[in-house]
């Protein structure tokens, strides 16, 4: 390794103020750029939403990033789903941490040098992964990767690890009007006109899947390239629907990985003259809802799964309590796991999706579906309730969160529902707004993580819940223009 590179960054302000600490790791990046054919570092953070954002660097100019970091406006992670800067930051009174955002100031972005990834569908490129921080250098309460890990930490302070594996389900649709139009701007823009790939409503089937094996093919050969641990592609219900699965990871890592999938979708798709889409419900005909189905298992500091049971359909004590933390804090999470309007409208019973807070053994109609057995390494629990938008690092944290909380007061899951659709749990949010209030009053997020994020996420959604609201949608429209 050259410690030319190794002594730049040390005298470097990332090092300098603890910033940067995979120093050798960022060394050897620097070196193997030297000698490779990357022309351009796409150096990006993952936003509130879960979108990449950030700038295109030279190679050459790398170096500087990783001394220096990258000055970005803080005004990225101020923005709602319309790219609208819905917090005040001209008004010369923003207090705390939305002090050093005022006047649409900047953020750096600490580069972690092992999320370095070159672009199969654009190899002179890459991307880099970075960590926001305050322009001071301080811990931005609401920045998703430094939440995430915070969240890993307590966990591990208890003596475990989180195991999580991804089922991701979207849709690929053929493009026909892409709304490049002059009058098709705005915050936000028109959204693009579709076909299909397929007609779907035949689950698994064969035939279907050689139909989209083209564009299965691509993206799977795109996402290994990437490092992502696919395990299968598959057919999923709906028309042009897909899911893809992954082999089980850490938290972080697989935060990361769904980040990378979810954008390597949509570009590699956008590049062949099609639109990927993970919005929830897209309203197109016949369509179908979209879940994201995430799979948890507990591992202690002997590497031991203790979800495993020792009898069947008994939980262990800690798969018991981490099971009833998840239930009890649900509604709370959901703001986190179902972030947007749309998310809600899968909520619906008989489809596979759930409607309320409840658990049963391998009952694809629960939120919790539990898949133990004596024995089984891979025993887990699969929570139904997230949408595919969902930010990962939160929704990740709200589950090391709610199942730490049930384990810390020792809670029991409840007994298990064997018919989801008719039991008498309590009910899902039935809305983004029944959401945000559940948010706003309970006392997870508040506790674990401090009140400026739980006041940064609750101005973030309002704001999209009012422009929703001040919409006068076609249902309106046909109840009432005629009758009236």
């Amino acid at each position: 390794m050259s410690s030319l590179h190794l002594e730049k960054l040390k005298s470097g302000r990332l090092v300098r103020d603890g910033l940067l600490t995979a120093v050798d790791a960022a060394a050897a990046l620097l070196e193997r750029l030297e000698k490779s054919e990357i022309e351009t570092v796409r150096v990006v953070f993952a936003d509130q939403h879960g979108l990449l954002r950030g700038k295109t660097v030279t190679a050459a100019a790398l170096g500087s990033i990783f001394r220096s970091g990258l000055s970005l406006p803080a005004t990225l992670l101020l923005k709602d789903t319309s790219n609208r800067t819905v917090f005040p930051i001209w008004d010369g009174r923003t207090p705390g941490v939305m002090e050093t955002m005022a006047g649409a100031g900047d953020m750096i972005l600490v580069p972690d040098p092992a999320t370095f990834r070159v672009l199969p569908w654009s190899p002179h490129s890459a991307w880099l992964f970075c960590d926001p921080v305050a322009r001071d250098g301080k811990v931005l309460p609401f920045a998703p990767r430094p939440l995430l890990r915070r969240t890993i930490e307590r966990l591990s302070g208890h003596g475990y690890s989180l195991t999580v594996g991804l089922e991701v389900e979207f849709h690929v649709f053929a493009l026909k009007e892409a709304a490049l139009e002059h009058s098709q701007t705005g915050l936000p823009g028109t959204p693009p006109e579709t076909r299909l790939l397929d007609q779907g409503y035949q689950y698994l089937s064969d035939c279907n899947y050689d139909r989209l094996e083209p564009v299965m093919d691509k993206l799977r050969r795109y996402a290994q390239a990437l490092e992502l641990p696919v395990r299968s592609t598959e057919v999923e219900m709906g028309p042009s629907q897909f899911e893809f699965t992954f082999e089980p990871a850490g938290p972080m890592e697989h935060a990361d990985n769904m980040i990378m999938f979810r954008t390597m979708v949509k570009e590699v798709c956008a590049r062949e003259g099609l639109h990927a889409t993970f919005m929830c419900r897209p309203k197109v005909d016949n369509t179908a809802s979209s879940g994201w189905h995430l799979h948890q298992s507990l591992v202690d500091a002997r590497g031991r799964n203790v979800f495993i049971p020792e009898a069947s359909e008994r939980l262990t004590p800690q798969a018991s309590a981490w099971i009833a933390g998840i239930l009890r804090h649900a509604t709370e999470c959901c703001l986190l796991t179902t972030p947007t309007v749309n998310g809600y409208k899968r909520y619906q019973p008989f489809g596979m999706a759930p409607d309320r807070i409840e658990w049963g053994h391998d009952n694809r109609g629960a939120m919790v579906r539990a898949l133990m057995a004596p024995g089984d390494g891979a025993s887990r629990i699969e929570n139904r309730v997230a949408e595919p938008t969902a930010n990962p690092y939160f929704y990740f944290a709200s589950q090391i969160l709610s199942g730490v909380a049930g384990l810390e007061e020792g809670l029991c899951a409840p007994e298990p529902v064997e018919n989801p659709y008719g039991s008498a749990a309590r009910a899902l949010p039935p809305s983004l707004i029944a959401a945000i209030e559940a948010f706003e009053a309970g006392h997870l997020f508040r506790d674990a993580l401090g009140n400026d994020f739980v006041e940064y996420m609750s101005v973030l959604k309002r704001s999209e819940w009012k422009r929703y609201l001040a919409t006068v949608s076609e249902w309106e429209q046909r109840e009432y223009f005629g009758v009236f």
